[in-house]
């Protein structure tokens, strides 16, 4: 590549949870690299992704949904996070889904309201409006909530309009040599990316409780050569939940594990033994030292 001028910047993606934030960036980046799920707190941390292409560099911030909720230290962490890094990045991508609104939408639009970044809204599902002609008033009403310096309707499930939002983020980068390497994908270890997947396959197959009330430790990673060896624990609340999520003869948690290192395969591209365990770890929500462990700060 012969590049007179390179440019790179960070670009943060904003929303409530549930809006298609980390869809967007699977598809981005053409593999699946962040966790999704129809439940919210699927995006726990600040997952960076990495998109090169000719001559510029996106660093992609997967951040938690800004949400209301205040149940469990947590929650607010999760809220903590996503508002501390907009101060790092050069690009919001603040996204809505355009087939609802909400009240978590006005909460991303109040935080991101006052700040001097480049702001780009993405107007996420339009695919799921029937009646094309209320796109327009939608628009017109969504870019007089904040100064928007464009506007991109988007379906990030069935891949409309991508190349426009990527030309859209490149156009406001600013100039500057790329931090990663044109191969990088991500900033994140294989172990945290493992652990992603798994917890998004809990997320996926158990009730509406559940998934709040556990997270993912791997205890070990083994690589073997053509084979690798994972050992992961799942934590929960309490022992009723751990029946949940081992289930029936062990059938639930036997299906997490087939889901999850089928994952885990096409990501590492090698063989996988992966061996889950369930253990109760009583409010490990609020706990400081468990939600270090976890990696959540």
């Amino acid at each position: 590549m012969n590049c007179k001028v390179t440019h790179f910047g960070f670009v943060a993606f904003v929303g409530r949870p549930n809006v298609g934030k980390s869809t967007l960036i699977n598809r981005i980046l053409g593999q699946k690299l962040v966790a999704t799920s129809r439940k919210a707190q699927t995006t726990r941390h600040r997952i960076l992704g990495v998109y090169t292409k000719d001559c510029a560099q996106l660093a992609l911030i997967d951040l938690p949904g800004i949400h209301a909720r205040r149940s469990h230290k947590l929650n607010a962490l999760l809220n903590k996070t996503a508002r501390a890094a907009l101060d790092d990045a050069d690009v919001l991508a603040v996204l809505i889904d355009a087939s609802k609104w909400t009240e978590e939408d006005d909460l991303v639009i109040e935080t991101i309201a006052t700040s001097k970044k480049t702001k780009i809204l993405l107007l996420n599902k339009i695919d799921l409006i029937k009646n094309k002609d209320e796109l327009l008033p939608l628009i017109d009403s969504l870019s007089a909530k904040a100064d928007f310096a464009a506007v991109v309707p988007l379906s990030a499930e069935k891949g409309i309009n991508i190349e426009q939002v990527l030309s859209v983020f490149t156009q406001y980068l600013p100039e500057a040599p790329f931090m990663f390497s044109e191969d990088d994908l991500t900033d994140r270890s294989i172990n945290f990316l493992c652990s992603e997947f798994i917890r998004e396959k809990v997320h996926r197959f158990t009730g509406q409780e559940i998934p709040y009330a556990t997270a993912i430790k791997i205890d070990s990673y083994q690589d073997e050569g053509d084979r690798v060896t994972i050992h992961a624990v799942i934590w929960v609340d309490r022992p009723s939940q751990k029946k949940i999520v081992i289930g029936k003869q062990g059938a639930l948690i036997k299906r997490i594990g087939t889901e999850a290192r089928i994952e885990i395969e096409k990501l590492i591209e090698k063989k996988v033994n992966l061996q889950l365990w369930v253990k109760v770890k009583s409010d490990w929500q609020n706990s400081d030292r468990d939600l270090l462990e976890l990696g959540i700060e």
